[in-house]
């Protein structure tokens, strides 16, 4: 039995805590310790029982409590070479961070292994992740493309969560400068309703079975129009929700009202 669940997703902020019978383990910590603790309680999770934290990449939206949280409860933290690097050079102050090894890195329990992603940064990466029972599940947010490499590593887990940040005509209608456009429709940006969709229906056929969309965009996106796009996508291809896959939307953090209603915090246990 594990508990996976989004404490916010979101361009303002990222968290996931994976959690076991050894502890549990968080995916980011781009909200404020104090917060974080928080949502961890109202899941029902002691932050004491965190054993790590792993970083896909250092954007504040993925780092900015990392400190804070790290010290404060004397964790490890984990991340790409690159990352470490970009890591060091903004740091106030240190705390223990080490490279993920290449063969996987155990914590509470689990294994993670880091793969690349297409991103605007250092050293970005995604993270699979092995279960006691050898069960996968995976963390691919905040990429421009799903590359070989990243559809691969996701191939065949049980749950997955994906980037479905923006839907392409409000992004290139809205009020974001045209280099922000640019960036995030490029090939090392974020990942589209439509991108998402045609990858989540090729993971469905994987053997994926669950799938979390994140790291939705509050400006270029509604979680109704991500979920729609991505289950037309898998219904195309016969797949029936309840049956073949479950489908949910990651929560965002407090400012966008994520805890009550269609964005409720969802823990998933399995």
């Amino acid at each position: 039995m594990f508990k996976f669940c989004p404490l916010f997703s979101s361009s303002s902020g990222n968290c996931v805590y994976i959690g076991g019978a050894e502890g549990g383990v968080l995916v980011d910590a781009g909200i404020s310790a104090k917060r974080t603790e928080l949502a961890l309680w109202e899941i029902g999770v002691d932050p004491k029982s965190i054993r790590a934290v792993f970083v896909t990449h250092e954007h504040s939206d993925h780092v900015c409590g990392l400190r804070v949280f790290a010290k404060r409860h004397k964790l490890p933290v984990y991340a790409t070479a690159g990352t470490i690097a970009a890591l060091e050079e903004n740091a106030a102050d240190s705390y223990e961070c080490f490279e993920v090894h290449r063969n996987g890195t155990e914590a509470a329990g689990f294994l993670f292994e880091a793969f690349p992603t297409s991103h605007d940064t250092q050293d970005s990466c995604g993270y699979r992740i092995t279960l006691p029972d050898g069960s996968g599940a995976a963390i691919a947010t905040d990429l421009g493309i799903v590359t070989p490499e990243v559809f691969a590593a996701l191939s065949g887990c049980e749950l997955v969560m994906l980037e479905s940040n923006h839907d392409v005509e409000m992004l290139r209608s809205g009020p974001y400068p045209y280099w922000v456009k640019k960036r995030i429709l490029s090939d090392r940006g974020h990942l589209s309703n439509e991108a998402c969709a045609r990858a989540a229906a090729q993971l469905i056929q994987s053997g994926v079975t669950r799938l979390i969309l994140g790291h939705l965009s509050k400006e270029n996106n509604y979680p109704a129009l991500a979920y729609e796009h991505t289950g037309a996508a898998l219904s195309a291809i016969g797949a029936r929700a309840g049956r073949d896959y479950t489908l949910e939307i990651a929560c965002a953090p407090p400012d966008i009202a994520c805890h009550r209603g269609s964005r409720r915090r969802k823990v998933i246990n399995a």
